[in-house]
């Protein structure tokens, strides 16, 4: 029985086959996705009965009606390409659509000389193949979906893989989008950011839909590797259609005295679920995770972390809000662990939920794992309504309802947009999420 069909004749064992023998990949390659679409069969689907599915409505991952993204028609292809627009100012871009690449802005001449390597996964596996194979999907996904990560490995041919040598800095934003085009159409986005000792880079991640009422499925993998010292900002955008699955895989390693914050806006999909793992390996390294979901309707975003410290003298700190409407569900489930002999750890976990109907719903599941002493780890999750005085006094001033309740939650909102301390991409991220506040009524 096969879980996502190449057509409606080709059963599971012939789905894989005949699709690599259409791509050009190397046979190493091909190796490793035979033996993942072996592990992705062999792993049972999700229950609720699991732990790290807990309040997830798994009824949702039937994958039967989801085919293998073709080739996008001329039409669609324009219809992207024209709307895929972010931010004004850009160091280099990517624009897929499914498994095709449909745009590529390279980086400068200055910063290729330099040893930046901003490239399509089909291209780096070949000419950079030993720096690739390294860090290719090296870490175990140990959140929960470790089927859907099988199944991404099996069926992943592009994606992006930027490296950053040592002491570059890319002072302008790299920008990549995903689009989803055809009805039950899939994707399988991925990301291997690589940086060098003292490195400095920012990338912005677009998930979009051309038709925001197709049904679809998305599967994506982000690997981050920050090197000693050196400066990630990861930015993810998810705005896909609203009748789309969507899981999303992240492992961030932070080396000694690096940094790397990431921040992701989950606005679309019918059903989004994130899994994020931040490893604190070397001494000094420093993680921010942040997170901000504007759900309604019956959206249900579920997100799952671990900032997990193996070092001593490491930080991490994590700050996820999310305002629900209407029949709305959020689900989180974070766990701060200290590894043995990492002392001195400084490790924060906060959640906060704006309900803003009856209805909405939103279940919390912080937890502390402390296996060394001399540590100050701490966490916690609230939710409630918007505050009555506060409705008051705008409602008093001639602000109508509507308008005064978007007010509150975009302030509500934007203490974590502001932590990015990067004007642009805050204002981008604002208008997104205010397009969001105004379609919804």
């Amino acid at each position: 029985m096969s879980a996502i069909a190449h057509d409606e004749t080709v059963n599971s064992k012939g789905i894989l086959s005949g699709l690599l023998e259409l791509r050009d990949l190397p046979d190493w390659f091909r190796e490793q996705q035979h033996a993942a679409w072996e592990k992705f069969e062999s792993i049972p689907r999700p229950t609720r009965k699991d732990q790290p599915w807990r309040f997830s409505n798994v009824d949702l991952l039937d994958l039967a009606p989801f085919k293998l993204s073709g080739t996008v028609s001329d039409q669609a292809r324009a219809a992207i390409l024209e709307q895929s627009n972010g931010l004004d100012e850009v160091a280099a871009r990517l624009v897929f659509a499914g498994d095709q690449l449909l745009e590529r802005d390279v980086v400068s001449e200055q910063l290729s000389k330099r040893g930046v390597i901003f490239q399509p996964l089909e291209r780096a596996m070949v000419e950079h193949a030993d720096l690739f194979r390294k860090y290719f999907m090296s870490t175990e996904v140990s959140l929960g979906s470790a089927k859907f990560a099988a199944l991404h490995q099996a069926l992943v041919s592009t994606g992006t893989f930027l490296f950053v040598p040592r002491g570059v800095e890319i002072d302008q934003p790299i920008e990549i989008f995903h689009w989803l085009a055809g009805e039950n159409a899939t994707v399988f986005p991925h990301l291997l950011l690589v940086t060098d000792e003292l490195a400095k880079v920012t990338v912005i991640e677009h998930f979009r839909s051309l038709d925001r009422n197709q049904r679809g499925f998305a599967c994506g993998v982000n690997d981050l590797l920050a090197g000693p010292g050196a400066k990630v900002t990861y930015v993810c955008a998810q705005n896909w259609g609203d009748n789309v699955v969507a899981l999303q895989m992240n492992t961030t390693a932070v080396d000694h005295d690096a940094s790397a914050m990431s921040l992701n806006l989950n606005l679309g999909s019918r059903y989004s679920r994130f899994e994020s793992l931040s490893r604190l390996v070397g001494e000094g390294a420093r993680s921010d995770l942040l997170a901000v979901a504007v759900a309604t309707n019956e959206q249900e975003f579920d997100a799952r972390t671990l900032q997990d410290h193996i070092s001593p003298h490491t930080a991490s700190d994590l700050l996820y809000k999310n305002a629900l409407d209407d029949r709305a569900r959020c689900t989180f489930g974070g766990l701060i662990r200290v590894e043995p002999h990492a002392h001195f750890t400084d490790a924060y976990q906060k959640v906060r939920n704006l309900l803003l109907s009856d209805d909405s719903e939103a279940n919390s599941m912080p937890g502390l794992e402390i296996l060394a002493d001399n540590v100050r780890c701490t966490h916690g999750a609230t939710s409630g309504q918007i505050n009555e005085e506060e409705m008051f006094y705008l409602r008093s001033r001639g602000i109508p309802v509507p308008v005064a309740q978007r007010l509150i939650v975009t302030g509500f909102l934007n203490e974590v947009v502001q932590r990015l301390d990067q004007a642009a991409i805050a204002d981008y991220l604002n208008q997104l999420i205010d397009r969001k506040f105004a379609h919804s009524r």
